[in-house]
């Protein structure tokens, strides 16, 4: 605030005029306007010059990712379109799921939130992928389960696809040595 001039009329906090010479000269410092949760953040950021680490929010929007999605779910496959026909509008036993959902630095097929599990449908291009064993290792560490499927199991075998979603979703599902990247548990369960 700057300084007002004690012959200038003012204004009070309701917004009525003053006569010249009813307000101060001195400046009172207002508290900063913060937007909802700002505050929270700010308190507890502690000592000046402090360095404090804060945890990425994996979820956080970034412009480039959301328009790489929504170009996914213009040009999605055959298999997405009929699973995501069975998954949409809660269809599966109220489940609710979203597709092509940006996290962190990738972007997940089919996302259902309330329980962190992740569904992911794969071509023979990813058989056996370095680049998607470190995917999956990097959302188990952020705290979702990851449950792959084929192409084909979509198109042939759709019925037994939606009951292991199901099955994972109930927490019937268990993590199986002998395939690991069948379904992959999230550490933190």
């Amino acid at each position: 605030m700057a300084n007002v001039a004690p012959a200038a009329p003012s204004s009070d906090p309701s917004g009525h005029l003053l006569p010249a010479g009813e307000k101060g000269t001195e400046d009172v410092a207002a508290p900063p306007f913060s937007p909802r949760g700002e505050g929270a953040r700010r308190a507890d950021e502690g000592a000046p010059g402090a360095t404090k680490i804060i945890k990425q929010d994996i979820r956080k929007h970034r412009a480039d990712k959301t328009d790489q999605a929504r170009a996914l779910r213009r040009g999605e496959t055959e298999e997405e379109y009929h699973l995501w026909s069975d998954l949409r509008a809660r269809r599966l036993n109220g489940y609710k799921f979203a597709r092509q959902v940006p996290l962190g630095p990738f972007i997940v097929d089919f996302l259902c939130r309330e329980q962190r599990l992740i569904i992911e449908i794969d071509g023979f291009q990813h058989a056996e992928s370095v680049a998607d064993q470190r995917r999956t290792a990097w959302l188990n560490a952020s705290g979702y389960s990851v449950l792959r499927f084929w192409n084909r199991e979509i198109s042939r075998e759709r019925r037994s696809v939606l009951e292991t979603i199901l099955a994972a979703l109930q927490g019937q599902l268990e993590f199986s040595s002998e395939m690991p990247s069948f379904y992959s548990p999230a550490e933190q369960r």
